[in-house]
């Protein structure tokens, strides 16, 4: 049969109540719709063109050596001949392997936009790469200078003289510990494999998923964005307190009251701040429009003031003396020791000067927030990644380097502040540390303006590069304008970020800015510690860090105290954080593409099947736990044009049985064929059913099996398909309603095949007739589901006329269960008994009892529908004509009858019972279910020793004329249960 003979041809036929059917036809529309999509391979190509793609896309010196290979051997002496073209010791495949080949713009697709396997791999000589960055420049300077920054210079004093001397210690240990355990976690998932650029996103996407990367990553540029401006206002703040003069408004004057003698702080107008911000924000904005390669040049000459500012600021602790340099300083002294040990929290206004009226009221967990600012810039180096010569070595070790040493500096800091002057001058200095440093306080000012300026410029420069590969991975489409090509400056993501940083500048209140920096940061801190945690915990094979200093606990701790911290600081700006990521989290779930990045929530979800799976067992069930599993026989009787897999009402009614999209269906179809030659043809058609099934919004998986022949390609399925428990329990295909009318003889003894497997196998069957009638989710029906429950199925049609009315289609349909009673005297309790049963199942149906004699027994006086009698004479006629084909064909051989290719016994007395109880049945549905939206009804299992014809005679006569119909037969197992 060709493509144009598709499943009764291009006619239509109406049956004799008058519906009008339409068989799926190339020009349908659910079939055009289907033409349109992008199955993922080119439509329609055979395996001899993708032998020719494959053999163009191979090196010249690739199809040189695969030429030289015959068939019964290779021309060249190869000890490894057996192992074909590819092996591993091959030049070209190991070149493959060890090059490093350009990402891919898009996580799905390749160079030349094919998905994954078929994007051609480069071959030939490696490009030229920059200049690489070692453990010094590359991590521990950077690290090192963006975590030594403002808060140390012009609030560190102030929150000791605050928090005091043991709650100091505290808080820098606690927000150290938190880094420090970050970095661990940081260093074994570096360390675990080739890293990329994009830093912490980079990391976090490719363990927890594109969604929570992008989020926690974009969450992190906005870290980074607002970190900019906090520093632009502290070179500012330094600036405007270094030379007054340069203020273009008055200063704001605090007067401090409650000390030995009234002072008068100035401090900077929150006017000049704003201002002086801005032109600063431009300046560097355009500095970093120059290029990264300057920024890079010049960054390691901004930490040279900051290293020798620090000299100057521990020697001028170390050669105070009491009011020198300055009034309130008393030197080293261990009175002032215990004087400062205890805190003091007291209230300030906006500029943190102490006022008792003040409107901030300052706590240990506001100080956590203030502070943390300070511990961060440990990812400076993990964003360089791209640059750096090993990153497998230099990222532990540079990382874990800063952190530790600027926490030590932190803790002898606290120490030596603490014991150097009165906690007045503490708080009331906000420049405490130029006023002791040795020899000029002017070297520790240009210290600081220097340090922030480059922490700044850092911050300008690394948060468009984060936003660029957040926009290059091609995950969200709204940030397809951040993208840039290799090698050329982010523009735009520059100017967005200087957008925003201006936009904080604007504020002019540090104070205000560092939660929120915080916020952000701990985002992205608890995020690396999530991954190295779900990562350790899984143990995947594939997790191999070279860094063995880590636990699990640790990494959960870490994101524990990450949490913790975000609370203490704020509630309600760890609620604001989190919902935002929430909200990119569930739009980049909606809009997102998706990528095959090999994420740990993709090991969990394994392992979690695993589990789940050996606590399934393979026992039995139970009825409350039971789900449909239906494996869906795609395309057995007859063609569909090529580019539709499958029949496009096959996943509708798939839909249908499950119940909120809970279940799974396996899709599979059988290629007939040899394996060895079909193989490749078979990954097609899967792709391209996998392809339909994400089409039509149906979860579940598809399967392509090569066999011989649909019989032992069933047979095949119907044993291996599944694992434990998760196996498939209903098999679902549609009626073949064209056998006849295409002449198609092998079609009875394959479907009749496929039923017995199904008992055999213990499965249970749903063959859907009228599938193209079947409704879709957009048409909805009216009437009523009828059942016509004859055997005992374990409630399996119950069930399914459950779940087809939680789809919107058959919300409005009501149930009616037909029960059939051979005798009168059974009719009544049967109905009692149905009743109570329904009444105990919580579902809600009419019961209606119809008695049916036995054949032999003439019903006089009750006409049958003509349609039927017409049918049943047509089928007596064929039934016959086949008996005596069969009789003539033995006499003639000197055979027994035969029948399929096995010998049959047929008693024609039963075979016209068989024929009448189908007669009395079709009649009866038509009288009471015509206008019924689906009918379901027992399937009778096929008869022992009949022939497969007298089956499909008894089944058409079962189905004539009903529009739309369920023939359904359980497995011996109950599938519901009556109690809680």
């Amino acid at each position: 049969m060709d493509n144009g003979d598709i499943e009764g041809g291009d006619e239509e036929f109406r049956a004799p109540l008058g519906r009008k059917y339409r068989p799926v036809v190339a020009n349908d529309r659910a079939v055009l719709q289907m033409s349109s999509m992008d199955t993922g391979s080119p439509s329609g190509s055979s395996l001899k063109n993708v032998k020719v793609d494959a053999q163009e896309n191979m090196g010249s010196d690739a199809r040189q050596n695969h030429e030289n290979i015959g068939v019964n051997g290779s021309q060249m002496d190869s000890k490894l001949e057996l192992f074909g073209f590819d092996s591993l010791v091959n030049i070209l495949g190991l070149r493959s392997m060890t090059e490093q080949i350009a990402a891919p713009s898009s996580p799905r697709e390749g160079r030349d936009g094919r998905e994954g396997d078929d994007a051609p791999v480069p071959y030939g000589r490696p490009q030229p790469s920059e200049v690489k960055l070692g453990t010094m420049m590359g991590v521990f300077i950077p690290c090192l200078q963006s975590i030594l920054g403002i808060i140390y210079y012009i609030r560190f004093t102030w929150i000791v003289g605050m928090a005091g001397i043991g709650e100091s210690l505290v808080l820098v240990a606690f927000c150290g510990l938190c880094t420090f355990l970050t970095s661990i976690s940081l260093s074994a998932i570096a360390t675990n494999g080739a890293m990329k650029g994009g830093g912490p996103y980079y990391l976090i996407g490719r363990a927890l998923g594109p969604e929570v990367g992008v989020s926690i990553g974009l969450c992190f540029f906005l870290g980074n964005a607002v970190a900019g401006a906090l520093y632009v206002l502290g070179a500012v703040e330094t600036f405007l307190k270094a030379v007054p003069a340069a203020g273009i408004f008055r200063e704001t004057v605090t007067k401090v009251n409650g000390t030995a003698t009234a002072q008068s702080i100035q401090s900077p107008s929150s006017h000049d701040l704003q201002i002086y911000g801005i032109v600063v924000t431009i300046i560097i904005c355009f500095i970093v429009f120059g290029g990264v390669k300057m920024i890079n040049r010049v960054a390691p000459a901004f930490l040279v003031p900051v290293l020798f500012s620090l000299f100057c600021i521990f020697v001028g602790v170390l050669l105070a003396k009491k009011d020198y340099p300055a009034p309130g300083i008393t030197g080293l002294s261990l009175k002032t020791f215990k004087d400062n040990w205890s805190s003091d929290y007291q209230k300030t206004n906006n500029a943190g000067i102490p006022d008792p009226n003040g409107a901030v009221t300052w706590s240990f967990n506001a100080l956590v927030g203030l502070f943390f600012p300070a511990v961060t810039g440990i990812m400076a180096g993990s964003n360089r990644s791209a640059s750096l010569k090993d990153t497998q070595r230099s990222i532990p070790i540079g990382t874990l380097a800063a952190t530790l040493t600027t926490t030590v500096m932190y803790l002898i800091s606290v120490l030596f502040f603490g014991a150097l002057a009165t906690r007045e001058k503490l708080l009331t200095d906000r420049l405490f540390t130029a006023t002791v440093a040795w020899p000029l306080p002017a070297i520790v000012h240009i210290g600081i303006i220097l340090s922030t300026l480059g922490a700044a410029l850092q911050s300008m420069t690394g948060a468009p590069r984060l936003l660029a590969a957040i926009a290059n991975d091609d995950i969200l489409p709204i940030l397809n304008y951040f993208k840039v090509a290799d090698g050329n400056e982010p523009y735009i993501a520059t100017f967005f970020t200087a957008f925003i940083c201006v936009g904080c500048v604007i504020f002019g209140n540090l104070d205000l800015i560092t939660p929120t920096i915080t916020m952000f940061f701990l985002l992205c801190y608890a995020g690396v510690n999530l991954s190295c945690f779900l990562l350790d915990l899984l143990d995947a094979p594939s997790w191999r860090p070279r860094w063995k200093f880590h636990h699990w606990s640790m990494s959960f701790l870490g994101a524990a105290l990450c949490i913790v911290i975000m609370f203490l600081i704020s509630w309600s700006f760890t609620v604001v954080s989190l919902a935002l990521a929430s909200l990119i989290y569930y739009y980049v779930s909606l809009k997102g593409k998706a990528g095959d990045w090999g994420d740990g929530f993709k090991s969990a979800y394994f392992q979690l099947a695993l589990r789940s799976l050996r606590s399934l067992g393979a026992n039995q069930v139970h009825p409350k736990n039971w789900y449909p599993i239906p494996l869906i026989f795609c395309r057995p009787w007859g063609k569909l044009p090529e580019n539709v897999p499958c029949h496009p009402k096959l996943c509708d009614f798939a839909n249908c049985m499950k119940k909120k999209g809970r279940g799974m269906s396996i899709f599979v179809s059988i290629l007939d064929g040899d394996y060895h030659e079909c193989a490749e043809d078979a990954k097609v058609a899967c792709r391209q059913l996998d392809t339909y099934i994400e089409y039509k919004r149906c979860e579940g998986v598809a399967e392509i099996v090569v066999a011989p022949n649909m019989t032992e390609g069933f047979r095949g399925i119907v044993q291996t398909m599944g694992l434990g428990n998760l196996k498939p329990n209903i098999v679902v295909m549609r009626y073949p309603e064209i056998w006849r009318r295409e002449n198609l003889t092998e079609i009875p003894a394959t479907f009749v095949g496929i039923i017995n497997d199904c008992i055999v196998a213990n499965k249970a069957v749903v063959i859907v007739k009228g599938l193209d009638e079947w409704p879709n989710e957009y048409q909805r029906q009216y009437g009523t589901i009828d059942l016509y429950w004859i055997v005992r199925d374990g409630g399996l049609m119950l069930l399914l006329s459950q779940l087809l009315l939680t789809k919107e289609s058959f919300e409005s349909c009501k149930i009616q269960v037909f029960c059939i009673a051979e005798e009168d005297s059974d009719a009544e309790m049967l109905k009692a008994d149905v009743k109570k049963f329904l009444y105990d199942l919580r579902m809600h149906a009419e019961v209606i009892v119809i008695t049916m004699k036995s054949w032999e027994v003439q019903v006089e006086g009750v006409p049958q529908q003509d349609e039927s009698l017409d049918a049943y004479n047509a089928g007596q006629r064929r039934i016959a004509h086949y008996m005596a084909e069969m009789k003539a064909t033995a006499e003639k051989e000197g055979t027994p009858l035969m029948a399929d290719g096995k010998p049959v016994i047929v008693n024609e007395q039963q075979v016209e019972k068989f024929l009448h109880t189908m007669l009395k049945l079709n009649s009866t549905i038509l009288r009471h279910s015509r206008m019924a939206a689906v009918v379901l009804v027992s399937l009778p299992p096929p008869p022992t020793n009949h022939p497969a014809y007298f089956y499909m005679e008894y089944m058409d006569m079962l189905v004539e004329n009903v529009p739309r119909l369920l023939i359904v037969r359980g497995y011996r197992r109950d599938v519901v249960t009556l109690f809680t």
